[in-house]
């Protein structure tokens, strides 16, 4: 006997859709769908993995992790409720939540949600030179832990130096690496629906001179030297550094890169510090103490109203992503 849909596919799309426009490392969008009559299930498309900068896939859960934020959020500003299980499947390591949707009522604010998440998208441009009031990034940060994560304000002279001498290190290890490059490189000229084209890098396709980009496309986009005082840094953290931590962490950067939308704000993700294992090492012990593992930095700053949005980087149609049983 057929089931009852309860879930229009219309929704169904339209949740994936949204969903989507997450952030990802290298714009590889590593995320897949599944639709059921009530249900979303989420896999990571391990096909998509950076093998040689992301061996254990962390980059790619935390891009899938903000994939399964828009997907919570989106789907109660379209009036559906929705029950998540991480990790459902001891079996199917590849299977990172499984959402049960109910028809709810949407919050009053459901049209500016959609809104924010349309634009949402990373501005490599240089920030202004407005500081970030220590307080606007204690705030992000628990906007972020709302959601499961763990991150804080790095606010502290010392921790940011240092923090910000690991970032130029990371970045000439890798620059240094050839097969670093050629990975970066090969996502970066594709001329589809995904990775990073020329035209949404600051200064056009030209990376020479030691200027590698990273998460949504690009996860930072200048050299450590280039960071401001007016900056703000985050970084996320966790007791353990498994697929669990790394999916929280994504949902909680999805919340946290929503809000500073919001707010005016821009938000980049350093992720070059954290894919070392020299720089990751040195951060957890001189930053966090060797009490927690770094998952991911970030870097934000207020965006200029005086010029237009910045080019957004393609993303792969709904048709294939989503399968619908």
């Amino acid at each position: 006997m057929t089931s009852t849909r309860l879930v229009p596919v219309e929704t169904l799309h339209r949740i994936v859709e949204i969903a989507a426009r997450a952030p990802s490392v290298h714009n590889t969008q590593p995320w897949r769908w599944r639709g059921g009559s009530r249900t979303l299930a989420l896999y990571a498309d391990t096909a998509r993995r950076l093998p040689h900068t992301d061996p254990d896939a962390r980059n790619l859960t935390l891009s899938c992790g903000a994939a399964l934020h828009h997907a919570q959020v989106a789907a109660g500003a379209l009036g559906w409720q929705t029950r998540v299980a991480r990790h459902p499947d001891p079996d199917r390591p590849d299977l990172l939540a499984f959402l049960d949707l109910s028809p709810g009522p949407p919050p009053a604010t459901a049209d500016e949600t959609l809104a924010a998440l349309d634009r949402r998208c990373t501005d490599r441009r240089r920030f202004t030179a407005w500081p970030v009031p220590e307080e606007r990034q204690s705030h992000l940060a628990r906007i972020a832990n709302h959601w499961g994560a763990r991150a804080v304000a790095l606010t502290d002279e010392s921790e940011r130096f240092i923090a910000e001498r690991l970032v130029r290190r990371a970045h000439q290890l890798q620059w240094a690496d050839p097969v670093a490059r050629a990975e970066q490189e090969a996502w970066g000229h594709r001329g589809g629906d995904d990775g990073l084209p020329p035209d949404a890098l600051p200064g056009g396709p030209d990376l020479a001179g030691g200027h590698p980009h990273r998460f949504e496309g690009a996860w930072e986009d200048r050299t450590a030297t280039d960071l401001e005082t007016s900056d703000g840094l985050l970084v996320f953290f966790d007791t353990d550094d498994d697929p669990a931590a790394w999916l929280r962490a994504g949902e909680g950067l999805g919340a946290m890169w929503l809000a500073a939308t919001t707010a005016g704000l821009a938000l980049v993700p350093l992720s070059q510090v954290i894919e070392v294992p020299e720089t990751r090492a040195a951060f957890q012990t001189e930053v966090l103490g060797s009490l927690a593992h770094p998952l991911l930095l970030v870097r934000v700053g207020w965006r200029s109203t005086g010029r237009p949005p910045p080019a957004r980087t393609p993303r792969r149609p709904v048709s294939e992503v989503l399968e619908l049983d």
